[in-house]
């Protein structure tokens, strides 16, 4: 009996750090959903091309989350013959979960409106309330891989923590602007984006819980999530950056993926 206490209290003293560092990073990163209310000032111009260097900027640290903290974690957690696979599944994972959100919710970053008729509009309402719920899985999965990522150490988790928050601004700007433009109140959009994006923090509840009392699952998780955040950038956002012809600008956003690299490589040696 005596044994079974002193373990519980192991997994508790194990548990909590993690468990708070997880809370707190996911309940700042829900509060990005809170941003679009500052855009709403904005030219349509103007936000665009801020968003353009903001989302390549967000493609380097989520690459170098990936490639500088989380893999090498995951080497050093999980046998090395299964790294690779557990990556190779993140990413087709994330691939299906894209693709199924694009084709069953509408679900896409080039989204265009172009259509204003009666149908359109109504078409566009069930599009808004489709894409909460989409987004509601997202967030959830998003705290998981925080949750794994702080079970491993507080540098990998601020990495990632810092990763998921630069992926999440510009897409909590995005879908703040499709609620209000299908006809929601700026309030009622407020709510709804501020609610799919608490889910993060349940998925962090939750992958704090399970993760901790399964042994080698967080391993396995870093490993996924690496996997993840490399389909994020490669797929999703660094595709973005393509659309501007000006070579000029085309630099500029090199240059802000690279100072995203680069934030999360001298983040390893800060908190190290």
């Amino acid at each position: 009996m005596r044994e079974q206490v002193f373990q519980l209290c192991k997994l508790f003293h194990y548990m909590l750090p993690s468990t708070f560092y997880t809370l707190v990073a996911t309940f700042l990163i829900s509060l990005s959903s809170l941003v679009g209310i500052f855009t709403l000032s904005l030219s349509e111009q103007k936000l665009h091309r801020i968003l353009n260097f903001l989302i390549a900027y967000s493609a380097g640290t989520i690459l170098g989350a990936s490639l500088f903290d989380l893999m090498p974690e995951a080497v050093m957690l999980v046998d090395i013959e299964l790294v690779f696979p557990l990556v190779a599944f993140g990413f087709v994972f994330f691939l299906f979960l894209e693709r199924s959100i694009y084709w069953y919710h509408g679900h896409g970053h080039r989204h265009e409106f172009g259509e204003h008729d009666h149908e359109a509009v109504k078409m566009t309402k069930t599009f808004a309330y489709l894409n909460i719920i989409g987004d509601f899985v997202h967030n959830f999965i998003d705290g998981m891989i925080i949750a794994a990522s702080f079970l491993n150490g507080i540098t990998v988790g601020v990495a990632t923590s810092i990763a998921v928050a630069f992926h999440e601004l510009p897409q909590e700007m995005g879908d703040y602007g499709i609620l209000v433009y299908a006809g929601m109140e700026r309030r009622q959009a407020l709510m709804y984006n501020f609610a799919a994006a608490l889910s993060i923090v349940l998925g962090g509840l939750f992958g704090s819980f399970f993760i901790s009392i399964i042994e080698g699952l967080s391993g396995w998780m870093v490993a996924f999530s690496a996997g993840a955040f490399l389909f994020l950038s490669a797929s999703e956002l660094i595709p973005e950056i393509h659309d501007d012809n000006d070579w000029k600008k085309s630099l500029v956003h090199i240059l802000f993926l690279l100072l995203g690299m680069c934030t999360i490589y001298i983040l390893g040696f800060v908190f190290q």
